[in-house]
């Protein structure tokens, strides 16, 4: 048993709320214990830490191999990203998911709680996959899922930037340079456009093995959120539609096992965002601040 941290179960599934044992900051959380714990657990809710930007950016950099980002969002420091995607309620979804740069892991640092409502939500994708029913689970693992979209300029030259580690403005990176860079990450084809932006399409399971095991977990962005972008095409592999009844029972089976994080000032959370969806409920207090972070645990390919 841990001498730094004590453990509770947190919601009705395997969630965890981690507290210091005798005091402490987020930065000095125990990278393998949070690794360890989070393995078990899909998602921690850590409180009652020594907390500030400063700490939470050192949690995230001690415990992760690199960051990634959305390039959509403003960053407030080396790591983190303010969380803006309106008022309204928003379905879940893992971070960057529709894409060929999903991330192992989804940091969040609350700086000010909602009064009132706002929660982040959280549903874990091992209990969504076994809930579902044989038929739904026939159709997904009978073949992949397929999202397609065109994103803007400015957003593919910011990835470009990111994933040329900085090296280049991302004024001057050309098109054929973001080309090579994703040639090698399996199920995507981009197609530039004339007004300078991308049309890509990103071909995965919509139930998969995770970071840290080979349990399938039903973890997608199928009922995700388009906030900053294009409302993403969603298919099979064979380009049929999801159909109505399929997205019908995706829905009703989420809902059932989806839980609330009631989010406190100076509350941290890292979520497992190979296997545990996230959303938020509707905002209600508009001066709530959380920033979020991205990583890695292992090193990512090129």
């Amino acid at each position: 048993m841990s001498t730094t941290v004590k453990t509770t179960p947190y919601g009705t599934g395997s969630g965890l709320l981690v507290e210091p044992a005798e005091g402490g900051s987020l930065a000095g959380v125990d990278r393998k214990e949070l690794l360890d714990l989070l393995a078990e657990a899909g998602f921690l809710l850590l409180r009652g830490f020594d907390s500030d930007m400063a700490s939470f950016t050192a949690l995230v950099q001690n415990t992760s191999t690199s960051t990634t980002l959305d390039p959509a969002r403003d960053f407030y420091s080396e790591v983190a990203q303010k969380v803006d995607a309106g008022f309204d309620e928003v379905g879940l979804h893992t971070e960057n998911g529709n894409s060929p740069f999903r991330s192992h892991l989804a940091w969040f640092f609350c700086e000010k709680a909602a009064s009132s409502g706002s929660q982040t939500t959280v549903c874990d994708g091992y209990r969504v996959w076994d809930a579902l029913s044989p038929a739904a689970r026939e159709a997904f693992s009978a073949q992949d899922i397929v999202y397609s979209r065109y994103v803007g300029e400015p957003q593919w030259r910011a990835m470009a930037h990111h994933l040329l580690g900085g090296s280049k403005p991302a004024e001057d990176i050309e098109v054929s340079e973001l080309l090579a860079l994703t040639s090698s990450l399996a199920g995507t084809e981009i197609t530039p456009e004339e007004d300078g932006g991308i049309r890509y399409s990103f071909r995965t399971p919509a139930a998969d093995s995770t970071v840290f095991g080979t349990r399938p977990s039903f973890a997608n962005s199928i009922l995700g959120p388009s906030f900053n972008y294009e409302k993403p095409k969603i298919t099979f592999a064979d380009g049929s539609e999801l159909s109505a009844e399929l997205l019908a029972e995706i829905e009703t089976v989420t809902a059932l096992v989806t839980e609330n994080l009631d989010w406190q000032h100076g509350d941290a959370a890292v979520i497992d965002n190979t296997r545990v969806m996230h959303g938020r409920r509707a905002i209600t207090d508009p001066d709530r601040t959380i920033y979020n972070a991205l990583s890695y645990i292992e090193a990512q390919a090129a």
